[in-house]
């Protein structure tokens, strides 16, 4: 995987500055990065910003192209959550719906997401991680759901991934205080996946996103969905297996494996998303 570098700052390259559009969009390689640039307010976020999050991960999802996702906070911080001075009216309404349709992007995005973590991930920072599929965390890196400081009743749709994410007894233990946790905790509750040195995050999530380019796009995708109807359903539908039996029947995926296997040759994945 070639590196994606994050936003670039002001400098004489003329490349655009911080600050400058707040969100972000990389895409090389089969792999984008979406990235929250407000790094001067930790990466909080506006309506706006999230209004540009629904869209920008909406299009990366249409892009067969696009086979993996990382979402990122340009400098110190993942996201310190959405910016509090546009909630003197409360989190309802408007922002309500385009705040949820943000999230639901993230989460429908059809293969693998990353949230690279690092400095804060606070209340709506949290909700944009537990969107994604895997999290990775710097040893440093602070967590907190925080409305009970607010007198925010928490979305139900970020809540119930919290709750399917962590259980409910550390869902209540976090939103009841509002308390900060450090990242060794949040891995040991499961909020994280990894906890890495924070000079070796990106290095780590280019690692494990490598990875993810050399195994089957479909096996990745197939999965995501059948294990978000059993979150959901308890169950797989009979109609998604036969769904994604098929696929894997059409597509060539398998015998195209075996080949590579037995020939100790690099494979060359047939199937493509549409």
């Amino acid at each position: 995987m070639s590196r994606i570098q994050p936003p670039p700052g002001t400098d004489s390259t003329g490349e655009m500055p911080l600050d400058s559009a707040p969100i972000t969009v990389e895409s090389s390689g089969g792999v984008a990065v979406i990235t929250l640039n407000r790094p001067t307010k930790r990466n909080a976020v506006t309506l706006a910003m999230w209004g540009a999050l629904a869209e920008r991960t909406a299009e990366l999802a249409a892009d067969p192209e696009v086979r993996v996702l990382i979402f990122r906070g340009a400098g110190d911080h993942f996201c310190a959550g959405a910016d509090i001075s546009e909630l003197t009216n409360g989190p309802g309404g408007e922002y309500a719906r385009i705040n949820w349709a943000a999230e639901e992007a993230i989460a429908a995005f059809p293969g693998p997401t990353i949230a690279e973590i690092r400095g804060n991930c606070i209340g709506g920072g949290v909700s944009i991680a537990t969107a994604c599929d895997i999290r990775f965390a710097s040893q440093e890196a602070t967590f907190g759901i925080t409305p009970a400081k607010l007198g925010i009743v928490y979305p139900t749709n970020a809540l119930e991934r919290t709750v399917r994410l962590i259980g409910g007894s550390a869902t209540k233990h976090l939103m009841f205080s509002g308390d900060l946790i450090d990242a060794d905790r949040a891995l040991r509750i499961g909020l994280v996946d990894e906890v890495v040195p924070a000079a070796e995050l990106t290095v780590r999530v280019e690692s494990y996103v490598a990875t993810l380019l050399e195994r089957s796009h479909l096996t990745q995708v197939a999965t995501k969905a059948m294990v978000q109807e059993i979150l959901t359903d308890a169950r797989v539908k009979p109609t998604t297996t036969l769904k994604w039996e098929t696929a894997m029947d059409q597509s060539g995926e398998v015998r195209e494996g075996v080949a590579a296997f037995l020939g100790k040759r690099a494979v060359r994945w047939p199937w493509r998303r549409n």
